[in-house]
């Protein structure tokens, strides 16, 4: 078994910043298996950064250059820094175990002024 936790997720403005942390615990073979996903109201699930592949992880189109994965192994923990926000980024954020269906109960990002 493995637990999720996400946090960090709240109201802000147009060109603000939030970092969202996910939280592993459990069986979790590593933390570079993380993936994060958001879900708009109304539309698909978008896969926002992955999991480590090749040594790096990539990102969506839309967040692209904009949000950044950081990794603090000794906490288990997973950042998603996110700068420059748009209100089309408002979403629900979840993270996820790749290949598995371990996911987190999401963290609620809403950018409005």
């Amino acid at each position: 078994q493995v637990q999720l936790v996400e946090s960090g997720g709240g109201l802000v403005q147009p060109g603000g910043s939030l970092r969202l942390s996910c939280t592993a615990s459990g069986n979790i073979v590593s933390i570079n298996n993380i993936a994060w996903y958001r879900q708009a109201p109304g539309k698909q699930r978008e896969l926002v950064a992955t999991n480590v592949i090749g040594g790096r992880t990539n990102y969506g189109d839309s967040v692209k250059g904009r949000f950044t994965i950081s990794r603090d192994y000794a906490k288990n923990t997973v950042y998603l820094q996110m700068n420059s926000l748009k209100p089309e980024d408002t979403a629900v954020y979840s993270c996820k175990v790749s290949y598995t269906n371990y996911w987190g109960q999401g963290t609620q990002v809403t950018v409005s002024s």
